[in-house]
């Protein structure tokens, strides 16, 4: 147990733990920052027409090989590092021994022909109360939630899972999402597959960290709205906020001209998301689990969606409970406080765990929290 403290100093998640390093790295690089602005306007402002003279004979042309073959190169390398997580996805160990459940893996493709990794339990029954789609946060996968699945069987509810773009088994450059959008746009598209597996049975969504704020906004959309009964939200990233103004302001142009860049030095040190050590350990071992510095566009969508979400409060009818330790230093319970106060939602609860970490379903007292969803999912059920 002496060698566990070490470890914990050296661990990280989650947005704004990850986002507010960013700034450091931006103070000690402006000129790089007036750097890239400068090449950004050298590129997009036009440039007057100059005649050139013929190459000179024996001069190779320059060819657009070598770019294609650069670029082929770098898909290659993307395709390769896709591959190697989709087996290690499949990997995850999905039952244990003393649950009875049927589980299985898939492929689903995207609104943007994207393969996305998804996992299922159903139990061994056939009479099933609902369904829940679970929605992971950011950086890790959903293979990390196969114990609450099994709780969830266990009283009588199917599950799916779906690993986002860039994430766990799922196509794309590892940690880097282009639009949390276009994963609100997938959430639809595989809700409709769901729905059809499972004609006439309650859907329900549940979603962690940044993947609670995806699924809220997925929610406001009428059509998804319309195909669920409900949504679960633990730790919900609604109020992130960049440590200083330079941050906000040139996070959209980085975002356009470097979007896959990563700040150095941006994941050194972190904040423990559970008082579990040795769930901590086993988060921070998973070769699944993106530890890498965020990149850039990345983050900028996880500010631009909080900032979103901040702006709607008052719009949101979709019936949710929201869950949130008391502690978190990721993400802000008094923002899920403001979300339960101000939704426009009729059937709505909240449950503030006194001391709790971010990772809810992680803490020690995990199937207690577990159950705590479990009642609220079928109290809504009673109530329809």
């Amino acid at each position: 147990m002496a060698s566990a403290e070490p470890e914990l100093d050296q661990l990280t998640s989650g947005a704004s733990n990850r986002i507010i390093p960013i700034v450091k790295a931006l103070r000690a690089s402006l000129i790089f920052v007036y750097t890239f602005f400068l090449s950004f306007l050298w590129f997009i402002l036009p440039r007057p027409r100059r005649f050139h003279s013929p190459p000179l004979l024996g001069t190779p042309p320059s060819s657009p090989q070598k770019h294609r073959k650069r670029r082929s190169l770098w898909l290659i390398q993307d395709e390769e590092d896709t591959l190697r997580r989709r087996a290690l996805a499949e990997d995850v160990r999905m039952a244990r021994d003393d649950v009875a459940c049927r589980w299985s893996t898939s492929l689903f493709y995207g609104l943007r022909s994207n393969a996305l990794f998804c996992r299922s339990w159903f139990p061994v029954c056939d009479d099933i109360k609902g369904v829940l789609l679970i929605i992971h946060g950011l950086n890790e996968h959903s293979g990390r939630y196969a114990d609450f699945a099994r709780q969830l069987t266990l009283c009588n509810f199917g599950v799916y899972a779906m690993d986002w773009i860039g994430h766990g088994g799922s196509d794309g450059l590892h940690g880097y999402v282009p639009s949390l959008d276009h994963v609100a746009a997938d959430i639809g598209s595989f809700l409709e597959k769901i729905k059809l597996e499972n004609p006439g049975v309650p859907c329900f969504l549940f979603g962690h960290s940044t993947g609670g704020a995806v699924v809220l906004k997925a929610a406001s959309y009428p059509h998804i709205e319309e195909m669920v009964e409900g949504i679960v939200l633990t730790s919900p990233a609604l109020r992130v906020k960049p440590a200083h103004p330079i941050v906000g302001a040139v996070a959209p142009l980085f975002s356009l001209v470097a979007p896959k860049f990563q700040f150095k030095g941006a994941n050194k040190r972190g904040i423990p998301v559970s008082r579990d050590p040795a769930a901590l350990l086993a988060k921070y071992s998973d070769p699944l689990v993106y530890t890498g510095p965020i990149r850039v566009r990345t983050g900028h969508e996880i500010l631009r969606i909080s900032s979103y979400l901040m702006r709607h409060l008052k719009s949101v009818t979709v019936p949710f409970f929201v869950l949130h330790g008391t502690a978190d230093k990721v993400t802000d319970p008094l923002a899920s406080q403001d979300l339960y106060n101000e939704a426009a939602s009729r059937f709505k609860e909240i449950k503030l765990y006194d001391g709790f970490l971010h990772d809810l379903l992680f803490e020690p007292e995990r199937e207690e929290i577990a159950q705590d969803i479990i009642n609220w999912m079928e109290e809504r059920l009673n109530y329809l």
